[in-house]
């Protein structure tokens, strides 16, 4: 309960542990709220100016990723328009496209894509691709059935062993999805470290012993004093744990496919772990501005290591398994394997364990850090007890 008061006579923590956690999962949500890239406005250059050309054209601007906003005269007029943001890409059918086709030639499409953004350089080469590949597979298909074949034995030496993709647990491909449940969980982890080290910071800043545990006899033992903080935090949050675990996840339709009491049995141990492991750190801030500065700094990196902006596999060995001090890197997975691929809780029975373990360890490291900066603080040597 005193843990508590002080949270709440501190605006800038009820700000981070409040606002900033609603917000900023609001936010990210909306922006990603259409979840794919498409209607790409592409220039289109036709040198060749035939029907099958035209017909290419066509075939473009009925793709879902690409729409042909204009046509230039020339790749230089093209170029101009692209820099002047009228496009974000260029497609370019040559001169003869039509005559090569007819003789049974190979030809080519030109696709000038904008690679500084991935997403859409990927969209805008795929909506090309698939375009070409179509127009060239009607070709092919109707150069077989002049030979004297039919239509069916045509599309068979056209494509003999036709290929099938399934998007397995993002049918639609979105990056919302993909990317802002593992996201929620760092905004979780990363709001928690601030605000903790934000009143931890206060505390120091009095130079008060009290202040560092406000309102509680410390002779008590640190054990006592370490859960009843950890709890106050866990209480504040559980509503928001609420709005971005079952309201946001509703709103914005992100997977779900898991049981809720499987997500709940995995939070706990994240919660608390990640609790636990902002006491124990929020006694190396002296002022309470070092704790914004300090883990906003490592927020990116956070990032990072978790395995959603790049791939974990890609990330070197030892930087990887030193990221597992840090809660997120063991739950983001597990999380996600529940939320999107709705396995049972038994599946990531190894994560489950490791965040216990943090949970265990880092609130006797919390522990053992008050006791030491309480001591020290004290003009006399101290006789509490764990």
């Amino acid at each position: 309960m005193d843990e508590l008061k002080t949270i709440f006579k501190d605006q800038g923590a009820l700000l981070i542990f409040f606002f900033a956690v609603l917000a900023y999962p609001l936010i990210y949500s909306i922006a990603y709220q259409n979840n794919v890239v498409r209607d790409i406005p592409v220039t289109i250059v036709d040198l060749d100016n035939t029907s099958s050309s035209r017909q290419m054209i066509r075939m473009l601007d009925a793709t879902k990723e690409i729409i042909v906003a204009q046509e230039a005269g020339s790749l230089y007029e093209a170029r101009q328009l692209f820099w002047d943001g009228h496009s974000k890409g260029i497609v370019l059918i040559p001169e003869g496209f039509e005559k090569e086709l007819l003789k049974g030639f190979q030809t080519s499409v030109s696709v000038y894509c904008d690679a500084s953004y991935f997403l859409i350089y990927k969209e805008t080469l795929s909506g090309t691709i698939q375009s070409a590949g179509t127009l060239s597979a009607g070709v092919e298909i109707k150069r077989l059935m002049s030979a004297g074949g039919s239509e069916e034995q045509a599309i068979e030496q056209r494509d003999p062993m036709p290929s099938k993709f399934y998007n397995l647990y993002n049918p639609s491909g979105s990056y919302g999805s993909y990317v802002m449940p593992g996201m929620i969980l760092i905004i979780l982890q990363q709001t928690l470290l601030i605000g903790i080290g934000m009143i931890g910071g206060a505390g120091k800043e009095k130079r008060n012993n009290q202040e560092v545990v406000p309102g509680v006899k410390v002779k008590q033992g640190m054990f006592s004093v370490v859960f009843g903080k950890g709890l106050a935090y866990f209480m504040i949050y559980i509503p928001n744990i609420a709005f971005t675990q079952v309201y946001l996840a509703e709103w914005f339709g992100f997977p779900d496919k898991g049981s809720f009491i499987d997500v709940c049995i995995l939070l706990i141990p994240y919660l608390f772990s990640v609790i636990f492991l902002g006491l124990t750190i929020s006694m190396l801030f002296r002022r309470r501005e070092h704790s914004i500065m300090t883990l906003v700094f490592i927020s990116p990196i956070v990032l990072f290591v978790s395995g959603l902006s790049w791939p974990e596999s890609s990330i070197p060995s030892l930087l990887y398994q030193i990221s597992h001090i840090l809660p997120s890197t063991s739950m983001i997975p597990a999380f996600l394997r529940i939320r999107s691929m709705g396995v049972s809780i038994s599946e990531v029975r190894p994560e489950l364990l490791f965040m216990l373990v943090l949970m265990v360890v880092y609130f006797l490291l919390a522990a053992f850090t008050y006791k030491i900066t309480i001591i020290r603080q004290s003009k006399k040597p101290s006789k509490w007890s764990f």
